[in-house]
């Protein structure tokens, strides 16, 4: 089988690497690789500090997700040689303030309640453990479950695995033979012809014509990369993330020493960098790790995420010839082996159309993930449809691929 996978950020080159291990060949379209809103992330593999209230079809898919990412990551450094910049250490949710702290304790008790593993620390517990935190801290969730891993130097792996057949165009509209996608149109005017197209350009989707329209949202974000001198002793040997009058905040340390800053999030349009984001980002950053205003700012990025209406993935396929992975948001990084391989086994028919045959090949999805994750959910005339008469939009019912539990 040939596979077209369009869009060269963490989805399209996961879903590439899986496509890959199932023998399939794969040709990446994309004209500026690792370049969105893969460029900017921090790479935290949090799927308990990532619990948000109103979220609750999200837990299932970020546990299973980081359940698989050892064994992915292993997998991608052993086959290219790259440094991942995977880090097992535990992470740090911090309270700037008493109010911030009540917060802290409803959200814990959240993440408890759906399985996950977390302790309530008192401020001078959390400095003992991480003593460059501010004395403003006065609580900490401790979460040893939750990882990090480095977005570039993952990506820039997984694309040296891959991209024996990468195209730097833009694609501009998918090619069908009457209602199966069979390729697509390239900005130089050029065409690609594939047994499998895969759309996976982020919420760049939605600008390739005979696609179906989606209802995903840009949301834009600062994210400051910072350094010590070389001379000066780690700052950090957790994740810290953490609410400052309400805020969400986190810093994230590398191996290498980097210190990577962020949280803030906007849905305004404008893709410049925002001052009073950054300036923000300095402020907290500084109330949880006051050493922060030591470092050399050596990057400030921003970026769009794709989300959609409930911040749950759209992964599903349109038509035939045609499978969609996007919508990710702020989870990306994380979900990247999750997303990565179901859309590539929807790809190769291992979770068919009928959506009733899926074997034990796919016991590793959790019961009603499909359902989830399906662009069904979205099928009213406000929000997907189908841009002309040719493409009628039948993504595969998937009430009844799951039973197991």
């Amino acid at each position: 089988m040939h596979a077209i996978v369009v869009g060269a950020g963490i989805i399209g080159l996961s879903t590439a690497w899986f496509l890959r291990r199932s023998g399939a060949a794969v040709t990446i379209v994309d004209p500026a690789p690792i370049s969105g809103a893969t460029h900017a992330a921090a790479g935290m593999l949090a799927p308990a500090a990532e619990v948000a209230w109103g979220q609750s079809p999200l837990y299932p898919l970020m546990r299973a997700s980081a359940e698989l990412y050892p064994e992915f990551a292993a997998a991608v450094a052993s086959a290219t040689g790259h440094d991942l910049g995977h880090s097992y250490a535990e992470t740090l949710v911090c309270a700037g303030d008493r109010a911030d702290l009540a917060s802290l304790r409803e959200l814990t008790a959240l993440q408890q309640a759906n399985g996950f593993e977390t302790t309530l620390l008192s401020g001078s517990t959390a400095r003992e453990l991480e003593p460059s935190l501010g004395p403003g801290v006065c609580g900490a969730v401790r979460i040893p479950g939750d990882h990090a891993i480095d977005p570039r130097r993952l990506s820039a792996a997984l694309l040296s695995a891959v991209s024996d057949h990468l195209v730097t165009q833009r694609v501009t509209g998918l090619v069908r033979s009457g209602q199966r996608t069979c390729g697509v149109d390239l900005g130089d005017g050029g065409r690609l012809e594939a047994d499998q197209v895969v759309i996976a350009a982020g919420a760049g989707c939605n600008e390739i014509i005979g696609a179906p329209s989606l209802p995903l949202r840009e949301v834009w974000g600062e994210v400051i990369r910072l350094r010590l001198p070389e001379s000066s002793p780690p700052l950090l040997t957790r994740t810290v993330r953490g609410l400052v009058n309400a805020r969400p905040i986190y810093v994230v340390p590398r191996p290498d020493g980097e210190l990577v800053l962020g949280a803030t999030s906007r849905e305004d349009g404008r893709g410049g960098l925002n001052a009073g984001g950054v300036h923000r980002l300095l402020q907290d950053g500084e109330r949880l790790v006051p050493g922060i205003l030591d470092a050399e700012i050596t990057d400030i990025t921003t970026r769009a995420r794709p989300g959609s209406p409930d911040d749950v993935p759209i992964i599903g396929r349109i038509d035939p010839g045609c499978v969609i992975s996007t919508g990710y948001f702020r989870h990306g990084i994380l979900l990247a082996p999750f997303g990565g391989r179901l859309t590539a086994e929807l790809a190769t028919e291992l979770a068919s159309d009928s959506g009733v045959t899926c074997d034990e090949d796919c016991e590793w999805l959790p019961a009603g993930a499909l359902d989830a994750v399906s662009p069904e959910r979205f099928t009213t005339p406000a929000h997907i449809r189908p841009p002309d008469t040719d493409l009628n939009f039948t993504a595969p019912h998937a009430t009844t691929a799951r039973s197991r539990s």
